[in-house]
């Protein structure tokens, strides 16, 4: 049986990590994955959800070339979610002016694209995560509030990824940043096998060692994040917004109940 439309999710990105985030949003009950846009024309005319083993048709494919300004308004969605590459923030700016919200979990935007989408952050909600599982935004949240209870605390941040990752890790770049400490001195780098991704952060002190874990177990973790900041982003009027102040509400509000 069919689940009822609600929130209605257009997808940039159909690689590995794209796979997985829709077959999250397929199986969501509040959410239907109007379609998928994806770099390649392979399947397109196809459902993502036929793709996926399912017997209904949801999330048609569309071939990355066919974005035109009026695709935004012939296939209209609420939010449009993005883990595809740098370049595609310039095929939503239209859809910008039609109110449509946007996801972002790129990691590595250019600087003129990432000056782009805080640009179209002014005519609508836009919320930027280049990690956007809810378990490592709240290791950096807490890691945060760590830092600020035990400055005097050494700190080490381990990434851990697959083999062929060849950068370091965006996500424990933006930890070093955050916690102010310079990556390389404190930033190691793991990669083996098939790991989706593993991050530490170690608080040392005399006598004792504090470590905030969070792994990631497989790719459908981003897909629940990103349904998770979809939904908070429809609350939101226009602006450009973080998974961290998402979550930073939800944190204050639970130190509150412990007064």
């Amino acid at each position: 049986m069919r689940k009822s439309k609600k929130l209605r999710v257009g997808l940039f990105g159909f690689g590995r990590t794209g796979a997985m985030v829709t077959q999250e949003m397929i199986n969501a009950p509040d959410s239907e994955l109007v379609w998928v846009v994806r770099k390649s024309n392979r399947h397109a005319g196809e459902y993502a959800s036929r793709l996926q083993g399912y017997e209904f048709d949801e999330g048609m494919i569309h071939w990355v070339e066919d974005i035109d300004q009026a695709f935004f308004v012939r296939y209209p969605v609420d939010v449009i979610i993005d883990f595809s590459a740098s370049e595609t923030v310039n095929l939503y700016k239209h859809a910008a002016d039609l109110g449509i919200r946007f996801l972002s979990a790129i990691s590595n935007y250019s600087r003129d694209d990432l000056a782009e989408l805080k640009k179209m952050a002014r005519k609508t909600a836009i919320l930027y995560s280049p990690n956007i599982s809810i378990g490592v935004n709240l290791l950096l949240l807490t890691s945060l509030v760590v830092r600020s209870v035990i400055p005097q605390a050494d700190v080490a941040i381990m990434e851990e990824h697959f083999s062929q990752k060849p950068d370091i890790s965006g996500t424990a770049l933006r930890i070093a940043k955050k916690l102010k400490v310079k990556p390389e001195e404190c930033v190691k780098s793991i990669r083996v096998g098939g790991i989706v991704g593993k991050h530490e952060v170690l608080f040392g002190l005399p006598n004792q060692t504090l470590r905030l874990t969070h792994e990631s177990i497989n790719r459908g973790a981003f897909g629940r994040g990103a349904l998770a900041g979809a939904t908070w982003l429809m609350e939101c009027e226009r602006g450009f917004y973080t998974m961290e102040q998402l979550l930073a509400v939800r944190f204050r509000d639970a130190l509150s109940e412990l007064r």
